[in-house]
């Protein structure tokens, strides 16, 4: 028998054995207790992706109404408090005042009598050098905040733009018209100027104040919603464009059809 018969016939015993590793081994066979096992890790993850997010908004909501009754409830008489008259606590009271607390204000600056009284104590304000800087730039934000959040709603545009460097681009949302001295210095007044906010990573209210050429900004059909979750999960949640195209386009067929 020549030496390759040799190697032949060795190799097909040792096959037959088992004993080779290698491509000759024989594939591992997978037992009860690791199938087991993967189903219950399929289980575990299936019921953490179903209660995490809910266990966790129950908790942000718990703990906002705990933070404003604890502020507010002191301010309550203690006859309009329920656990005067229960034996146990009833949590968002302090909530509620505060919503009702709010309407009454903003029902009392509409008439003439509230504007004098709220111009009163603006001037107040405005007599304190440290104090009249802090609360002029407080009412810009909260003007500028609830002015967008009506008919224009600028802030709820989301755009791309090459940052940090070519090629690479980042979400942003645009805030604003850049007017005035902005736009008139920056780049000679040459460009059309947008306002921007740039979030950092999986920290939204942190971030860049940008004004980028209008021409530069790539704007999206992503709502602000969307790219809070596409910030907030380091890009692993991404909505689904091809799906909104899709109902968009049977959306409009139906429109014609009708």
């Amino acid at each position: 028998m020549s030496g390759q018969e040799g190697m032949s016939t060795r190799v097909a015993k040792e096959d037959q054995r088992g004993d080779l590793p290698g491509p000759f081994a024989p594939e591992p066979k997978r037992g009860f207790t690791s199938h087991f096992g993967a189903r219950l890790r399929n289980y575990f993850l299936t019921g953490l992706i179903i209660v995490g997010p809910v266990t966790i908004t129950i908790y942000i909501v718990w703990s906002f109404i705990n933070f404003v009754d604890a502020y507010i409830k002191p301010f309550i008489p203690t006859r309009y408090l329920p656990e005067t008259y229960l034996p146990f606590a009833v949590p968002g009271i302090g909530l509620v005042f505060g919503v009702v607390g709010l309407m009454l204000i903003g029902a009392l600056a509409a008439n003439l009598l509230g504007r004098s009284l709220i111009s009163g104590a603006e001037m107040m304000v405005e007599g304190m050098p440290i104090v009249r800087n802090v609360y002029r730039a407080l009412k810009q934000v909260f003007e500028g905040v609830i002015s967008t959040a009506g008919a224009k709603q600028s802030f709820r545009k989301v755009g791309l733009i090459e940052f940090p460097s070519k090629g690479l681009w980042s979400l942003v949302f645009v805030t604003s018209e850049a007017t005035g001295e902005i736009n008139m210095k920056a780049a000679d007044g040459g460009k059309d100027l947008v306002g921007v906010f740039m979030p950092t990573g999986v920290v939204p209210p942190t971030g860049f104040i940008c004004f980028v050429p209008r021409d530069e900004i790539t704007v999206l059909d992503m709502t602000a919603e969307d790219a809070a979750k596409v910030i907030i999960s380091a890009g692993m949640v991404v909505p689904e464009y091809q799906a909104k195209i899709k109902e968009a386009a049977e959306a409009q067929q139906r429109g014609a059809a009708d």
